[in-house]
């Protein structure tokens, strides 16, 4: 392919200048995973309450009778929370979704040269696989919130730790940072408004064998759940870095 033909074709292809932030709808994931607009919204909800994805934006579009509501991912958030659904949909589809945000980010990016067509073309590439790498990352925490949503009474840290795979150092550290929980008198203890939130329930009692009194966190099936999605962003923020 000669010089002017790859320009040409880049430029074709980049040919919209978008000054607002990017977006994909819930009804483009639908049609890209040919799959119907209600299912992907009941999907996208089930993953809002699991705690895996924010609550994207509501929109609506006027038709002919009722106004069709749907939802706009915007932004690197909202591209990493719609690349969770599709892979919850239909991970067959996901190179589809990858490539309609290359096609969306390179709207903007007019090259004016051949070294500049080429290195567009590079960065379009390494966007793909950072994409893919932060799929990689998050699905297995899809998974496990699946595998766990009907989960009944408290986990320990140490158990949750074992449940999410995860290195006790960097999950207390994680936990910390958050403001989730902190050290009081040497007990790790969850902030009040995650107790009031029920993701946590706290325990008191005597040691029968010193009579010393103990205080013991655990988390609850819901805060296993919303934990597990907050880990999961991190990991895939972390891997993204």
């Amino acid at each position: 392919m000669n010089q002017s033909n790859l320009i040409g074709g880049a430029c074709a292809y980049q040919s919209t200048v978008i000054t607002l932030e990017l977006a994909m709808t819930s009804l483009e994931i639908a049609e890209l995973v040919e799959s119907r607009h209600d299912n992907v919204k009941r999907t996208i909800e089930s993953l809002v309450s699991k705690g895996v994805i924010a609550f994207p934006q509501t929109e609506e579009k006027p038709t002919a009778g009722r106004p069709v509501s749907y939802y706009v991912f915007q932004g690197e958030k909202g591209k990493r929370d719609s690349i969770i659904v599709v892979a919850q949909l239909s991970p067959e589809f996901t190179a589809r979704l990858v490539d309609r945000w290359r096609e969306l980010e390179g709207r903007g990016r007019t090259p004016q040269t051949f070294s500049e067509a080429l290195r567009l073309a590079a960065d379009l590439e390494d966007e793909k696989q950072r994409l893919k790498s932060q799929l990689a990352v998050a699905a297995p925490k899809v998974e496990f919130v699946d595998r766990y949503v009907e989960a009944t009474g408290s986990q320990t840290f140490r158990q949750v730790c074992k449940l999410l795979k995860a290195k006790e150092p960097d999950f207390r550290l994680f936990l910390y940072e958050k403001h989730i929980m902190y050290r009081l008198s040497g007990t790790f203890t969850p902030y009040q408004q995650h107790i009031d939130a029920g993701r946590f329930e706290v325990k008191t009692g005597t040691n029968q064998i010193n009579n010393h009194a103990f205080t013991q966190s655990r988390f609850t099936a819901k805060g296993i759940k919303w934990i597990a999605g907050l880990w999961a962003e991190h990991l895939a923020k972390a891997s993204a870095a």
